[in-house]
């Protein structure tokens, strides 16, 4: 088996669990390919990528796989971690469960950014978990219109709105007041943030929708993100949004499901006064 292992910064803290990792790999014959300091995907003879880190790393780590269908699993070394679901003091047991073959693959739907293009220099155009239409925190509120299917949806007065898959529905998009969607739903929603209207609430659209943004305000520009990364862009430009043509696939080992892992990292059914 060969098994790409991707991470940024290691805390201190956490070398220790890297090691256990590359020496219960070692142990189970795995040629491992470094790829802390990589920027071009991977190619097909990959088996599996390990991301060691937090959501974010996860998130950063999408790149290199792209659209070659390898499955990714994340290390959590982090504090939360949805999509890195692994805690790191289950290394063993989770390498064990690949090399035995006792895991399933999860598909996750991207969301692409149709037009305009080359906003990220060239970089990639899709993301995992959302994209944000936001402010310029020393600016005033902006207005963004909202079209799904060249149907008018709304007008967002606020901080801004996001579009998020079913992965980032337990990020940005649940901070503001979203959904939990399950990975399988098939959906996207939108979430404005912080809106300016009380009545104003988030909405889940079918995945198959384009959508097309329109930005206004007294600025020039706004902040726009897609996962990590993140740039200004005029008000002048408007934007469209759909499902990207590819999946990503997360691995999800045995004994474990989407419901457990959210009931586990929101507490949810524990009561403090207990």
């Amino acid at each position: 088996m060969r098994i790409a292992i991707y991470g940024k910064t290691i805390a201190p803290e956490n070398e220790g669990y890297l090691h256990q990792l590359t020496d219960v790999l070692a142990q189970n014959h795995v040629e491992v390919l470094d790829c802390f300091n990589r920027r071009e995907p991977l190619d097909s003879q990959v088996d599996l990528l390990l991301s060691i880190g937090g959501d974010g790393t996860m998130l950063d780590a999408v790149p290199l796989v792209g659209a070659s269908g390898i499955p990714m699993l994340g290390i959590n070394m982090g504090r939360l971690g949805f999509i890195s679901s692994v805690a790191k003091e289950e290394i063993h047991q989770a390498i064990r469960q690949i090399m035995e073959g006792r895991y399933t693959t999860e598909s996750r739907t991207l969301l692409e950014l149709v037009a305009p293009q080359g906003v990220f220099n060239g970089s990639v155009n899709y993301a995992l978990n959302e994209i944000n239409i936001i402010r310029n925190p020393e600016h005033s509120l902006l207005s963004v219109k909202v079209f799904v299917n060249d149907l008018f949806l709304n007008t967002y007065w606020g901080d801004g709105i996001l579009m998020a898959t079913p992965t980032g529905s337990t990020a940005y998009s649940l901070s503001a007041g979203g959904p939990i969607l399950t990975p399988d739903s098939h959906s996207f929603v939108i979430t404005p943030i912080a809106a300016h209207n009380l009545t104003v609430r988030p909405i889940v659209i079918p995945d198959d929708s384009t959508v097309r943004i329109q930005v206004e305000g007294r600025e020039r520009q706004f902040v726009f993100s897609m996962d990590s990364r993140v740039c200004a862009l005029d008000t002048s430009v408007e934007l469209m949004v759909r499902k990207a043509g590819f999946c990503i696939n997360t691995v999800r080992l045995e004994g474990t499901d989407f419901f457990s892992t959210i009931r586990n990292k929101l507490s949810w059914g524990k009561d403090n006064r207990n």
